[in-house]
């Protein structure tokens, strides 16, 4: 495997210079993007909350829901190179409108489903595959265009958004299922999104997927030749090891981040209130996401990501503790620390792949990576469902996360490339 990197691309002469209606329209794009991203990562995430009623309904295992969130992660993965292929190819509304549209068609199924294996197909199979069609890959390319150096920072909204959902949606789908039921909830589900369909078909998209000209045309003169393929990127160390950040870091914090509102209850927590609590994560989660996505401008990136790490793990020694002594400080520990974290390593992580691997092909090779985090998210979130099972119990399944979150900032303390 070479650790080689291709020759540094000659330099234009001119940069041009950003216009004010450049950037009025690339906050439009962010604002889009973060839409987009609270509509996915809360309708993903609000399953940790039907979880249990649809666990408790049907009379299922924990192994055998979990393996419903688990195929969720696992698809979008999996999905994520032919999402950039086909971003690559045909721009952004076509990726976003079929989304969506799959979205709107799974959550429908869903309210009629009756068993697991249909459970799998539509809120695993189908919603993963719609969370990643308007999601972190195709966002990661579209806001490329228009933030350029500003990547970083960008991303950090667009990845808070998963805050942003969990806090809106995970409290709301509490109070829909107390009230109508967790069938009629999916089918609420179902009809918004496909209500949103027709504003999202009408934007004007040509403008949007032609980025910042003052970030574009510099980039298309020095890559006029593309430098990285897919296959060269594959022999590649920096490819592997942002692969391996990703997978490890997904194991770990989703092994447990599925089945935290049902630990809580377990714990002693009313329902409602472990969901709105674990949905106040999406507060805190905003902040981290900044927070750390500043630390990189101050200190560098490898102390910033090192650093979030530590305050992962801090929040996992709490969520363990809870169970012995649940209060509401303990409680408020695992929130702020886990939560503003779960995500804060993921902007800074394309940004490093954007600024490595970026060219023509950068859709491709960007979501070739990330399938690393979607098969850790289903590894995790299986893993800790069966660990559950067979332990009766959560020790074990916090052993697994907090393994897996240090050897997945290992690569950022052997890896050159990753810390700048």
């Amino acid at each position: 495997m070479t650790t080689s990197a291709p020759p540094e691309p000659a330099q234009t002469e001119e940069t041009p210079t950003p216009s004010p209606k450049a950037g009025r329209t690339a906050f439009v794009v962010l604002g889009l993007c973060f839409a987009l991203s609270v509509l996915g990562r809360g309708l993903g995430e609000s399953f940790t909350v039907f979880l249990k009623p649809i666990s408790d309904g049907f009379g299922w295992d924990r192994s055998e829901i979990v393996s419903i969130y688990s195929l969720t992660a696992l698809a979008g993965g999996l999905a994520a190179p032919l999402i950039g292929r086909l971003f690559d190819h045909s721009g952004p509304r076509a990726v976003f409108a079929l989304g969506l549209l799959l979205l709107g068609s799974a959550f429908t199924a869903a309210a009629h489903a009756q068993a697991l294996w249909q459970f799998q197909l539509s809120i695993g199979l189908c919603v993963g595959i719609g969370i990643a069609l308007i999601g972190n890959v195709p966002n990661s390319i579209l806001l490329g265009r228009w933030f350029g150096k500003k990547l970083p920072t960008a991303m950090a909204v667009i990845y808070s958004a998963t805050g942003a959902g969990v806090l809106i949606l995970l409290p709301g789908s509490q109070l829909l299922i107390e009230a109508i039921g967790w069938r009629s909830a999916y089918q609420l589900f179902g009809a918004v999104v496909f209500i949103l369909l027709v504003p999202l078909a009408l934007l004007p998209w040509r403008l949007f997927a032609a980025g910042a000209p003052h970030i574009t045309k510099p980039i298309a003169d020095e890559f006029a030749e593309d430098v990285w393929t897919l296959s060269r990127a594959l022999r590649h160390h920096a490819f592997w090891a942002l692969f391996s950040t990703f997978f490890f870091t997904a194991v770990g914090m989703y092994a447990i981040a599925p089945q935290v509102v049902a630990y809580l209850i377990d714990a002693g927590f009313a329902p409602l209130q472990a969901a709105t609590a674990w949905g106040f994560s999406g507060v805190v989660l905003l902040f981290g996401m900044l927070g750390v996505s500043a630390l990189d401008g101050l200190i560098g990136r490898r102390p910033s990501v090192l650093f979030s790490y530590a305050v992962s793990i801090a929040g996992i020694l709490m969520l363990w503790a809870l169970q012995f002594w649940p209060n509401i400080y303990l409680l408020t520990g695992f929130v702020v620390c886990f939560g503003s974290m779960i995500g804060s390593r993921g902007p800074l992580l394309s940004a490093t792949a954007m600024k490595i691997f970026r060219g023509k092909r950068l859709g491709t090779i960007y979501g070739t990576i990330t399938i690393g985090s979607g098969l850790g998210s289903a590894l995790g979130s299986w893993s800790g469902g069966v660990i559950h099972d067979l332990t009766h119990g959560y020790d074990a399944v916090i052993v697994l996360a907090l393994i897996s979150v240090v050897i997945g900032m290992i690569p950022f303390l052997v890896v050159p490339a990753l810390r700048t």
